[in-house]
């Protein structure tokens, strides 16, 4: 009788034991669901805490348990509930239970990233659980709860960038790309064929999986790397030239003409001009130079020198071509070493950015010469805002005339031979010709002996007495312009 007794006892702490529990679970709309036995008692507080042990405020619904702040989607949650048991069965298990739970907030993830969508369906995104908001680019919507959401009509290709939170609860979570083709051999490129920059990359998606790199044309340096299985990216590790179409995968792209201002705006920065630019600074790094140099930046030029004379001002031609700019190439091309044919080519640009992004500017001031024909023929110096000289020169003669206009110095060479035929048919051959600055064919400034001058006697040149032609040439370096005017 005694053991029988004895066994129902125990029968019976068994059962108080099973139906006195309490235990926490996950919850498909809830963060969390607290189930309390019939003799577990009731809830006496619910706590939930972030990773770094911020606490999560809660709110209690029943048995849900739901934050009453934003968590971010597949963040580690950890939730902590206190159950008061009943009074009589407190004093043997104690007056209160603990329970924690670790749980991770859910996390919505894109099943298939690279969709086939026939040209004038709705893109269609596939989800591997419900979502219930939805941010398509900038713009947000509700998912409706469902696992699959609408993004309506879109272009026949494209690409798009979401973020979605699986509950009401949760932060938007991280962009997830979606790309869209109209067949299964597409591709998407990025920039889009038409436009562009230099330093840019191309971005290639393809519908199936890229597995051969396409020939990128004309060849350029650069690499290709492959961030996930469907796309490839050619990042230029220089400049692509100005004005040339690129092609890769039967796209092309037209990488921009240099703006003739910008060059001029370049070429006053860096000292080569009479003029100065005034206008915006444009950020010392390649990029922004490269973008400065397809859309200039706004502003205006002003004359270096007050008493600039009127003969070189008036040459001045604002964004075009001119010989101002002409003379300024030929001389920023001598100093780098470069061919000098006052093309402002590749690597005139590659040298002018590097200038610019380095701050480097020239420091041997501007030079001018003025020749007037008119009896007494006289050769003017001008320098820096200050005329150094004036002296008596000698043009050609009727018969082998100096041309008119400006020309820039395209040879400059302290002694040499010069040589030709004269207006009768005989040949000349004079070595020993000091300071010579060649601006027009055979015509240059030079030291000449002659018995007088300001008289044309010479087959063209501009003759000089040999003091005078000194102190010319080091005023005279390759780009100087040379003005022959009556």
């Amino acid at each position: 009788m005694l053991g029988a007794l004895l066994a129902v006892v125990v029968v019976l702490a068994a059962a108080v034991l099973a139906w006195s529990g309490a235990r926490l679970a996950g919850d498909p709309v809830a963060l969390a669901r607290v189930l309390v036995q019939p003799l577990g008692g009731t809830l006496e507080s619910a706590k939930a805490f972030a990773p770094d042990g911020r606490e999560i405020p809660l709110r209690v619904n029943g048995d849900e348990l739901t934050p009453d702040g934003r968590v971010v989607p597949g963040e580690r949650v950890t939730v902590e509930v206190v159950v008061r048991r009943p009074r009589w069965l407190g004093w043997a298990l104690g007056r209160t239970r603990r329970v924690r739970l670790s749980l991770r907030a859910p996390l919505a993830t894109v099943t298939n990233r690279w969709l086939v969508v026939p040209r004038g369906s709705a893109v269609r995104v596939a989800f591997d659980q419900p979502v219930n908001v939805l941010q398509v680019g900038a713009h947000q919507q509700t998912g409706g709860d469902a696992s699959t959401v609408s993004l309506g009509r879109r272009p026949a290709a494209g690409s798009v960038a979401l973020r979605v939170a699986p509950r009401s609860w949760e932060w938007l979570g991280p962009p997830q790309r979606v790309t869209w083709f109209p067949t299964a051999h597409a591709v998407l490129a990025d920039p889009p064929a038409g436009r562009l920059m230099p330093l840019e990359p191309i971005r290639l998606t393809f519908a199936q999986t890229a597995d051969k790199q396409p020939t990128l044309s004309p060849s350029v340096a650069g690499h290709w790397s492959r961030p996930d299985a469907h796309t490839l990216v050619f990042t230029p590790s220089k400049p692509l030239p100005f004005n040339t179409t690129m092609r890769a995968a039967g796209i092309s792209w037209t990488v921009p003409a240099a703006s003739f201002l910008r060059l001029q705006q370049l070429l006053a920065q860096a000292g080569y001009l009479p003029v100065a630019w005034l206008g915006p600074s444009v950020e010392r790094a390649a990029r922004a130079e490269l973008s400065a140099a397809v859309a200039p930046p706004q502003g205006r030029f002003a004359w270096r020198y007050p008493n600039t004379p009127h003969e070189l001002q008036t040459l001045w031609r604002l964004g075009k071509p001119n010989q101002i700019t002409r003379g300024a190439v030929m001389m920023f091309e001598h100093d780098h070493g470069l061919a000098v044919d006052g093309f402002a080519g590749k690597q005139v640009w590659s040298a002018l950015i590097a200038d610019a992004v380095a701050g480097t500017r020239k420091t041997g001031g501007y030079s001018y010469v003025f020749v007037h024909r008119n009896i007494p023929q006289l050769l003017t110096l001008w320098h820096n805002g200050h005329v150094v000289l004036t002296s008596p020169g000698n043009t050609g003669v009727p018969q082998a005339p100096t041309a008119l206009g400006t020309f820039p110095v395209f040879e400059h060479i302290p002694v040499g031979t010069m040589s030709g035929t004269n207006p009768n048919g005989t040949h000349y051959n004079d070595p020993g010709i000091r300071w010579i600055s060649y601006f027009h064919g055979g015509e240059a400034l030079h030291a000449f002996n002659r018995a007088s001058f300001g008289t044309p006697q010479s087959l063209g040149c501009v003759e000089l007495p040999l003091n005078q032609a000194a102190k010319v040439w080091p005023h005279t370096p390759i780009g100087t312009l040379v003005t022959i005017e009556n």
